[in-house]
């Protein structure tokens, strides 16, 4: 049965211990020879173990019990031959184990990753990135344990069971029968333990995934906490996210330490009542001792891989809490049209029109509503308007980082839900105004733009972003670190990085989401002069903060509550007394206050 949980925000589909591990088994499907072969291995290893009962038996009765020190040096050297099988073939088997898991979680982790990198922007919106890493790393480890060691142990387990079954009945059916006496208790045991750990691991997961959400935040927001003086504050809240990992571990192993412990009693509950029969039948003579030893060491062998089992059990348990996590990314819809075959060569004029369009973030909230609007190739379309006005959901809707719920979005006349998204982004170039800089060299993060690009054609971009100056004066030039999030650089040279990027790009739309809002004067000069030669010959949706950058835009639309509430040229909006013209006088006031 499924069921629907809340983690980080969003729905995870609860699974059935059986559901998971069916699924996961599909995973193996690739390796059947590396399966077959672990599996074998194990499988000799644990025959070669057989031989210790039977040598034992053979050495208590014929060997010491008839005198016969002859036979005890073959005796010894069979056993000594039978260990050493063995171990050769389980060091054989802890190598394939090995290539066989690696090979497994590489799999696994490509098919995670790739379905992060296809999911919808929104879906981002609902998850925190320290929960997604723990998916990736610690769910996807517990999914391969359970998947290799699980399906190897759990096979050898079951296969040593019925052998060994089979040499108890065969050497003393009555005997046999007493020690499945406590089969049925441990089977009621595991029953409920399988039937209440689902929660408890679903807790201890969520609390791991809080706890690495934290950290994450912690370490890329440090010089805010320090700018604050809020290293206490974290080290409370860090704390209490820890202390709930810790309670959370803590519940799952005390149910364990009842469970395993209770489970190694009725086990050894067993082996006392075939000790008690047994030597009964050993002093009327009707069992040799050594038949009674070697039913004891295989009853140990009995017993011990129905211990594995319950252990097992306890990796099933991990292993659900984690599948259903990992299967909540694979399970979740990708980007509409990701999958549609592209257009090789196919370049937009960078004509936009948007008729009626109305969309917003779920929840049933309309963030913009009826909104039309036309861009021929070429032209600077500009927003403005109050802070949440819809601004950027409307720039958003061109590469579809979120989808219409009314109305069409256009390119060159065509509905854009019509074109591949791989098609459809390579139209559009984006700077936005938090400029994204990965933790690699300058070239990297610029090339990213174009992967394919000459050097000639990215010194060129360089050149036209304006970055030479701050380049020149880095150690390595462009094969500079700027580090994580780019935090080598200055803002300014963070967003001329951008700019250089998208230029390489070279798409025929543009995005400028405020991209000179978080720089002095000065610097927004320098910037707006590259801004000015990235928007040639572009069709440019321009979101300003600051309106002395948009005058000369061919519309500016003014967007109030997800509504255009006007739209026209710079001269044509100031004669209307409207809210752009309050816009243009509250700037001003400002910047009159700041000189004064």
């Amino acid at each position: 049965m499924r069921h629907r949980g809340t983690e980080s925000g969003a729905q995870v589909v609860r699974r059935s211990t059986w559901a998971v591990s069916r699924r996961v088994a599909a995973y193996l499907r690739p390796y059947p020879g590396m399966a077959m072969a672990t599996v074998g291995c194990a499988l000799v290893a644990q025959a070669a173990s057989f031989a210790y009962p039977k040598l034992t038996q053979y050495i208590i009765d014929d060997v010491l019990g008839q005198g016969r020190a002859d036979r005890l040096g073959w005796a010894i050297g069979g056993l000594a031959v039978a260990y050493l099988f063995r171990d050769a073939f389980n060091s054989l088997r802890i190598r394939l184990n090995n290539a066989f898991e690696q090979a497994v979680i590489l799999d696994l982790r490509k098919q995670v990753f790739g379905r992060l990198q296809r999911l919808p922007v929104g879906w981002f919106d609902q998850r925190t990135s320290g929960d997604l890493m723990t998916r990736v790393i610690e769910d996807v480890n517990a999914m391969e344990r359970l998947l290799i060691d699980g399906t190897e142990q759990g096979i050898v387990a079951i296969v040593g069971i019925g052998g060994v079954l089979g040499f108890l009945f065969a050497t003393n059916a009555p005997l046999a029968w007493i020690a499945m006496v406590p089969i049925p208790f441990l089977i009621g045991g595991a029953v409920w333990y399988t039937s209440t750990a689902g929660e408890r691991y679903r807790d201890r997961s969520r609390a791991s995934s809080a706890l690495n959400a934290l950290l994450m935040d912690n370490l890329q927001g440090i010089r805010q906490v320090k700018a604050f003086g809020r290293e206490s504050y974290e080290d409370r809240r860090f704390h209490d996210r820890a202390d709930a990992l810790r309670r959370g571990t803590l519940r799952v192993m005390r149910a364990w330490a009842w469970y395993n412990p209770a489970m190694s009693w009725w086990a050894a509950l067993g082996t006392v009542l075939v000790l008690w029969s047994g030597g009964q039948q050993v002093l009327e003579g009707r069992m040799t001792a050594g038949e009674l030893v070697g039913f004891l060491l295989f009853l140990a062998m009995f017993y011990q891989p129905i211990n594995q089992l319950h252990g097992l059990n306890q990796l099933a348990q991990s292993a659900r809490a984690a599948g259903e996590r990992v299967f909540d990314i694979l399970d979740a819809d990708p980007e509409p049209m990701m999958g549609v075959p592209s257009r090789p060569g196919w370049r937009a004029r960078g004509e936009v029109e948007f008729e009626e369009v109305s969309a917003g973030y779920g929840g049933g909230r309309t963030v913009v509503g009826g909104v039309s609007l036309h861009a021929h190739p070429g032209q600077v379309i500009a927003l403005v308007g109050p802070t949440g006005a819809g601004k950027t959901t409307v720039a958003n809707l061109i590469p579809r980082f979120h989808e219409v719920d009314s109305g069409t979005v256009r390119v060159d006349g065509e509905d854009i839900r019509g074109i591949s998204l791989e098609d459809l982004r390579r139209q559009v170039a984006l700077v936005s105004q938090e400029p994204f800089l990965f933790n690699g060299t300058l070239r990297e993060n610029i090339r990213y733009g174009r992967l394919e690009a000459t050097e000639a054609e990215l010194q060129a971009a360089v050149e036209a972003a304006d970055c030479l100056g701050f380049i020149h004066r880095l150690p390595a030039g462009l094969d500079t670190e700027v580090g994580e999030r780019g935090v080598r650089l200055s803002v300014g040279e963070k967003q001329r990085v951008s700019i250089a990027r998208a230029l390489l790009k070279d798409a025929p739309i543009l995005i400028l989401d405020e991209a000179t809002a978080s720089v002095d004067t000065a610097t927004e000069r320098t910037i707006q002069a590259a801004l000015d030669r990235l928007m040639e010959n572009r069709t440019s949706f321009v979101i300003a903060h600051r309106l002395s950058t948009i005058r000369d835009a061919d519309q500016i639309l003014v967007i109030q509550g997800g509504k255009i509430v006007e739209r026209g040229r710079h001269e044509e909006l100031v004669r209307q007394e409207g809210l752009y013209q309050r816009l243009i006088w509250a700037q001003e006031a400002t910047k009159a206050l700041e000189v004064a």
